[in-house]
């Protein structure tokens, strides 16, 4: 029995050692072809060698995270109707009725969404005048 299982296991050990061989060649080859040079705003953060425009510590509103966490659920549901529409005709009728649920489900959250103003994240245009106004008195 281990010699069935070193005859099947052996390929494998080649293409791993020519794999990590050619990451050692890639790794090896960038290291001495690269570029080498110490400019004074090298090492700067986000910036890339240009002088910096402030401080990278910005605060954000948790708001910007919600609408990105709706992002994502909202994408992963595109994807869950995607894979639906390819197998719609093996699925039949009990198909269609689980997706009709499902984009249910969807809408009523968004409209839940909505009507918590969830997705309201920026002040209001009044307040945007009225803040205008003290700026400029």
């Amino acid at each position: 029995m281990s010699t069935i299982s070193a005859i099947v296991f052996w390929p494998f050990m080649i293409y791993a050692a020519i794999v990590l061989l050619l990451v050692g060649v890639m790794i090896g080859l960038s290291w001495v072809l690269g570029e080498r040079h110490k400019e004074k705003l090298t090492d700067e953060p986000y910036e890339s060698g240009i002088p910096p425009t402030g401080n990278a510590r910005l605060r954000f509103s948790s708001h910007f995270y919600l609408i990105a966490i709706f992002f994502v659920i909202f994408d992963l549901d595109a994807v869950f109707i995607f894979a639906w529409a390819i197998s719609f005709r093996e699925l039949g009728f009990a198909g269609y009725l689980g997706i009709l649920v499902f984009i249910g489900i969807l809408l009523v959250v968004l409209v839940y969404e909505i009507g918590i103003k969830a997705l309201d994240f920026g002040p209001q245009g009044r307040e945007i005048l009225k803040y205008k106004n003290k700026l400029l008195k």
